[in-house]
């Protein structure tokens, strides 16, 4: 019953909006502080965000953020593509232990381009799609964070959904990272939208979605629930030191525990020249959705909750 279901979830609701107060609160605090260290290098407005930050710290890193001393929405080192410096970005590279060779990737969300100059990088015959909403992003990835497309690396100005939903032919792997200043857009969590991208997979495609944990994120439960209700095979990995979660999905049921993961991984430091440990994230992080995940209320188009 509706009723009941806006009764049974309202507490769980409140608590993840003081964790977010908290969260926000927090996460501009250490911003101001890291700002402190930093200087500001280019300043640009858009219509999806207030402005786009450019800062460089003392150690040669530049992030890009949506508001002055909001999150990082990227982070690089130019000159040094393998440098991957966010927490979240060491642990993407997991996914190629579901997938190791994916020859069709997908990765919606560019920010700095971290993430697909990597991917080009090291998987020199894949061809990668990004789409990015704000030609903003794409113009200060370009002149700023070292980005560069080419006849196989091509990114597209376009709403993530839409291009998903429109695609022709299927993706090896999609990667789901798109943020605005303060949250997931809600358009990029339904069964709708899910369903679409189960559609736009390879029968044995993977899906990984980078998303803000329990802390942060009011709808977190409900979006892994989400994943469950749609893909046969869904992992979490939690990632230590960080906000994030990654939700790793598949239509085919045939993928690696997490002991065969972790096996991967290992194969993965040697095989991309990891800077980190992957091996030692996916045996602490990856693991099957648990209880409180598991109960979370799928997400539709036609039940967008109010924002609180």
């Amino acid at each position: 019953m509706p009723h009941q279901t806006a009764s049974h979830r309202a507490p769980r609701i409140s608590t993840a909006v003081h964790g977010l107060v908290a969260f926000v609160l927090l996460a501009s605090a250490l911003g101001a502080l890291a700002q402190s260290t930093e200087r500001v290098i280019h300043k640009a407005t858009s219509r999806f965000s207030d402005m786009i930050v450019v800062s460089e710290d003392s150690n040669g890193l530049r992030a890009m953020r949506f508001e002055m001393y909001g999150a990082r929405q990227s982070v690089v080192k130019p000159g040094d593509p393998d440098h991957l410096e966010l927490a979240y970005a060491r642990a993407i590279p997991a996914v190629l232990a579901w997938k190791p060779e994916p020859g069709r990737i997908l990765v919606v969300g560019l920010g700095g381009g971290t993430i697909p100059m990597f991917l080009r990088r090291h998987l020199r015959e894949a061809d990668i799609d990004v789409v990015e909403l704000d030609p903003a992003v794409v113009q200060v990835a370009r002149s700023h964070f070292d980005f560069r497309d080419d006849q196989r690396l091509k990114v597209h100005v376009d709403d993530g959904r839409r291009w998903i939903e429109g695609v022709r032919g299927r993706y090896d792997l999609i990667v789901i990272d798109a943020y605005s200043a303060h949250d997931i857009p809600y358009a990029l969590a339904t069964r709708e939208f899910l369903l679409a991208v189960r559609q736009a997979l390879a029968a044995d495609g993977v899906v990984v979605s980078n998303m803000w944990g329990r802390l942060a994120n009011p709808l977190y439960d409900d979006m892994v629930s989400t994943y469950l209700a749609v893909f046969p095979a869904v992992s979490v990995m939690d990632i230590a030191g960080s906000g994030n979660m990654l939700v790793f999905a598949s239509q085919s049921p045939d993928v690696p525990d997490a002991a065969e993961s972790t096996e991967r991984a290992a194969r993965l430091n040697a095989r991309l020249n990891l800077r980190h440990d992957l091996a030692t994230m996916v045996r602490q992080g990856l693991r099957q959705a648990n209880p409180t995940e598991r109960a979370g209320t799928v997400l539709t188009d036609a039940a967008r909750p109010a924002r609180p």
